[in-house]
């Protein structure tokens, strides 16, 4: 099966390809923000949560901060509550 304008109708749908992208110029400028926090010792590509400094063991992991929402004296218990029923 041959279409006879096909040259023409791939360039047509290259260009609706296109057009939902953002011209190169507005892109060049755009810089992702940089965040200056500390970074996490167990997992290097998130910041380190401020509430667990000063806990004896902390390396920083927090994947869901917990520590934002509930109070670090709490977690701690019940992580040893938890441990020990287990």
């Amino acid at each position: 099966f041959f279409f006879p304008n096909y040259p023409a109708a791939m360039l047509a749908l290259s260009v609706a390809a296109l057009a939902f992208n953002a011209p190169l110029s507005a892109r060049a400028g755009a810089r992702p923000a940089v965040s200056m926090m500390a970074k996490s010792r167990a997992l290097p590509f998130l910041e380190a949560p401020p509430a667990l400094d000063g806990l004896i063991g902390s390396q920083g992991f927090d994947p869901l901060k917990c520590s934002t929402y509930v109070s670090t004296k709490w977690l701690v218990e019940s992580e040893l509550k938890h441990g020990r029923i287990c």
